[in-house]
């Protein structure tokens, strides 16, 4: 099992991720959001997947790509950080979002894709020894350890879960 990580393992900007994620075994926990967020994924019709709750804002295939753009984010600063200790630059979400083309794409070919991203993700995560998720590194100028970044797999997703709830009436 894959413990909390301490505070000074993530930027205090991750804190809100981490915090999310209950005392749980994380990995059981990412595979079921996998199993619910596919299906809740899969079930939206193109109106539904179309939909931002407000002007300006991400559709919820956008929304879906992001996650994915961000988990596979996070799972590289893992891998790499796994490997050795390094520097890796920021992320900027709107950069990423704007410059992909998700709205062109079917909400079920996200779906699927969501999910094998994450399948592939909790391999890597599952071949992480002890010492391997205590290992750290530096991202956006901020030191992460692997297991925070486990962790802020799984917080970024139920963080958007939520949203999706509350802002995109769909749950």
């Amino acid at each position: 099992m894959i413990s909390k990580p301490n505070t000074n393992e993530y930027a205090p900007f991750s804190a809100g991720y981490v915090n999310l994620v209950p005392d749980t075994h994380v990995v059981e926990l990412l595979e079921r959001l996998m199993e619910s967020s596919y299906k809740l994924f899969s079930s939206l019709n193109n109106e539904q997947a179309a939909y931002a709750y407000a002007p300006g804002k991400w559709t919820v295939k956008q929304a879906l790509g992001h996650m994915i753009d961000t988990e596979r984010t996070f799972a590289y600063r893992a891998l790499v950080f796994s490997r050795n200790s390094v520097e890796l630059p920021g992320f900027d979400q709107d950069i990423y979002v704007n410059n992909a083309d998700f709205n062109s794409r079917s909400i079920q070919d996200l779906a699927e894709e969501f999910k094998a991203t994450r399948l592939s993700n909790i391999y890597m995560i599952k071949g992480f020894s002890e010492k391997q998720l205590l290992r750290s590194g530096i991202a956006s100028n901020h030191l992460f350890s692997v297991r925070a970044l486990v962790y802020m797999i799984a917080g970024h997703e139920m963080y958007h879960l939520h949203t999706f709830k509350e802002l995109y009436n769909i749950s």
